[in-house]
């Protein structure tokens, strides 16, 4: 596999084993992970928080079935925000995407292994163009992964926001009338999953950028000053860890462009 590039702010975040245990509920507020019980699980996570993605990918392999979660996700935030080539990106969500597949087929009620699915198709979907995933039977697997991952685990505040981004861009690419009958996209759906979003985690940084994003595509331009204020909230936050870095960082960039 090709050298992965480093996390852009390397040292800004210095958590331990004691640190991320402690700050647990904070850290995965969005998405509801268990504290692990297994060292070497645990010490994954603290590779991914610190936003050494690679050896945090490396490491929950090596942890066998419970660092699986760890291992996916470091994969697609490094695949979303810092992989440049986009062979390599795309190649790297849809190995995720299988990983989280086989996983959720050994563990059909663990929600991320659901969720983990969901994010990087959809990901990868973008990535190939919202159309053309669409036409390839991408979009259902997308929708019931995270309608799953909602139904095993309602406070998955990070399946609202993919569900949410799932019914804005469907509608934004086909319509209205075309996404709700062939692929299930409603605009109500869509907006209430990002509003559900920020009840469970308000302080979300990709939640008020999808919710931006989403409102925008659902909504107008009418709406492109709510969303300029959504874009401000999430570029104004304190980022807890390397993944939320790398998301408010993208709130700067969008607005100063």
């Amino acid at each position: 596999m090709a050298k992965w590039t480093a996390f852009p702010y390397a040292g800004a975040y210095q958590h331990d084993a004691k640190s991320v245990a402690r700050e647990w509920a904070v850290l995965h507020a969005g998405d509801a992970e268990p504290l692990p019980a297994d060292p070497a699980v645990l010490q994954a996570w603290v590779l991914f928080h610190n936003g050494a993605f690679h050896e945090a990918r490396e490491a929950g392999l090596a942890a066998g079935g419970a660092g699986t979660t760890v291992a996916v996700k470091a994969s697609c935030i490094y695949a979303n925000y810092l992989e440049k080539k986009e062979k390599a990106r795309l190649d790297l969500l849809l190995e995720a995407a299988q990983r989280a597949e086989q996983q959720a087929a050994a563990e059909p009620d663990n929600p991320n292994a659901w969720y983990w699915q969901g994010y990087a198709l959809g990901r990868y979907s973008q990535g190939i163009s919202v159309a053309k995933a669409l036409a390839q039977g991408l979009g259902s697997k997308v929708k019931e992964a995270l309608e799953r991952t909602i139904a095993l685990q309602p406070r998955h505040a990070d399946a609202h926001v993919a569900l949410g981004a799932f019914h804005a861009e469907v509608i934004d690419k086909v319509g209205t009338l075309i996404g709700g009958m062939t692929y299930g996209a409603r605009k109500e759906a869509g907006l209430g999953m990002f509003q559900q979003a920020l009840k469970l985690h308000p302080t979300s940084p990709i939640a008020l950028i999808e919710y931006a994003n989403g409102l925008v595509m659902l909504e107008g331009e009418r709406k492109q000053k709510e969303a300029t204020r959504l874009y401000e909230k999430a570029a104004a936050l304190q980022a807890r860890d390397a993944k939320e870095r790398l998301e408010v960082e993208l709130a700067r960039v969008e607005l100063e462009a």
